[in-house]
């Protein structure tokens, strides 16, 4: 009877149902336009870069009824289901939604920050987040009411069941083998290449973070690394630092990667693939691809959609791997028990809100509703993972993360397993698109 309750108690059960809830609503919103389910949205905002992007365009907003509207709709959603999670998870109520209220608060300054007109064009909001929970938790230090709203995995695990409804099977057709070649194929050899690397050569004996820093630099940073972390059993601090590390590097790698392309000469749609293959956030991808034009943007963004479809089945060939190999203990096997145990269920919603998006949405109701859809799911998505990052930041102390360097070694292994990433993926992108051995595609 334990086991039965999982399915409401645990946090990795609980971020399948909530998100599946979000995205019920959201398709019975759109689909019968009976109501406005839109979460809020900052428009751009700034001090006179662009003639819309103005401070008074940010006061028109706040003038605005419906900005407030969408607050409270925000606020009301994200706020009740996370705390009827921890609730069936035992939490105290009256400790988190005092905590949540003042965690949204930061969520909103995050997000009123990154919208202002410069700031956008080059760092997401995710870098923002990082950043304010770093400043607080590094200076005056986090208060104590406030941390029962940190809570990094619920809020990203949550997140990533949403985002699945994004992860459209077609995607896989608009590229057809380019993609998979890119995204399918490189990632996998990365993933091997520092597990050697950071065992056999670095000699770490940390091996559930080796396998998370290795997720991270080669899929889709944070949300590969939540997912791996999970089936692989990493402590999270080490979870933390994997995350940090890799939100850091793709904010260089988004500013840098593009202007590297263009130097090089390569093609939109060369760079665009290259860019997609290794910058590890989605959101980051599309700002990075989009100032190398329209056709680099698209086939950056379905680079990294190709390769988010991995996430799921790295994580169960992990958990397979950690429960039959590396903590396996004495003679007894192994069974199908324990793997279940490790697997890390949120996974499962991620794959069936993909599969209900691809297979009964879609060709029910047209690519354009399931577009609106999206449009709609992406706020909520992007609002769970603003407040993980904000939660990420308030979690990491410095000192902290500098014991755990191992003398360097965890550093290097990223370093070392991106530059593979990089030139590999190069190599791939080059073999498939340069037009040497293969027609080039087009992207309508």
């Amino acid at each position: 009877m334990k086991s039965f309750s999982d399915f409401w108690k645990k946090e990795d059960w609980q971020a399948v149902w909530l998100g599946g809830i979000v995205i019920l609503i959201a398709c019975i919103a759109v689909l019968t336009k009976a109501f406005d389910f839109s979460a809020l949205k900052f428009s751009t905002w700034g001090f006179g870069e662009s003639d819309t992007a103005t401070l008074a365009a940010l006061g028109k907003q706040f003038a605005a009824g419906a900005f407030w509207v969408k607050t409270l709709v925000t606020v009301a959603v994200t706020g009740v289901l996370f705390t009827l999670g921890v609730k069936l998870q035992g939490g105290s109520v009256k400790e988190y939604v005092p905590a949540f209220l003042g965690l949204f608060a930061l969520a909103f300054i995050v997000r009123l920050v990154s919208a202002e007109f410069t700031l956008n064009r080059y760092l997401e909001w995710a870098f923002w987040a990082l950043i304010i929970g770093l400043l607080i938790s590094n200076t005056v230090g986090v208060p104590k009411w406030l941390k029962p709203a940190i809570k990094t995995e619920f809020y990203i695990k949550t997140g990533l069941v949403i985002m699945g409804f994004s992860v459209l099977f077609s995607n896989i057709a608009k590229f057809g083998l380019y993609g998979l070649g890119i995204a399918w194929i490189v990632t996998p050899v990365v993933i091997i290449f520092m597990w050697w690397l950071g065992t056999k050569v670095f000699k770490m004996d940390n091996k559930p973070l080796v396998i998370t820093l290795a997720a991270a630099t080669s899929v889709c940073g944070t949300s590969a690394a939540i997912a791996t972390g999970a089936a692989s059993n990493c402590k999270k601090t080490d979870l933390t630092m994997a995350v940090s590390i890799s939100i850091i590097f793709t904010v260089l790698m988004m500013v840098f990667e593009p202007m590297i392309v263009k130097a090089t000469g390569m093609s939109p749609i060369m760079g665009g693939s290259l860019i997609g293959g290794t910058v590890d956030s989605t959101g980051a991808v599309a700002v990075a691809g989009s100032t190398l034009g329209g056709e680099a943007e698209k086939a950056a963004v379905l680079v990294k959609m190709i390769q988010n479809i991995l996430i799921g089945f790295i994580a169960f060939f992990v958990a397979v791997f950690f429960a039959t190999r590396v903590d396996k203990t004495g003679e007894k096997k192994v069974g199908a028990s324990e793997i279940w145990t490790r697997f890390p269920k949120f996974i499962i919603g991620f794959f069936v809100a993909s599969l209900i998006a691809s297979f009964i949405i879609q060709p029910l109701a047209g690519a354009d509703q399931v577009s609106a859809i999206n449009k709609v799911l992406d706020q909520y998505k992007n609002w769970a993972f603003v407040l993980a990052f904000t939660s990420i930041g308030l979690d990491t102390n410095f000192k902290e993360i500098a014991k755990q360097m191992q003398g360097g070694k965890v550093l290097w292994l990223y370093l070392i397993g991106q530059i593979f990433n990089i030139a590999l993926t190069f190599f791939a992108v080059w073999f498939l698109l340069s037009g040497a051995i293969f027609p080039i595609p087009t992207l309508n």
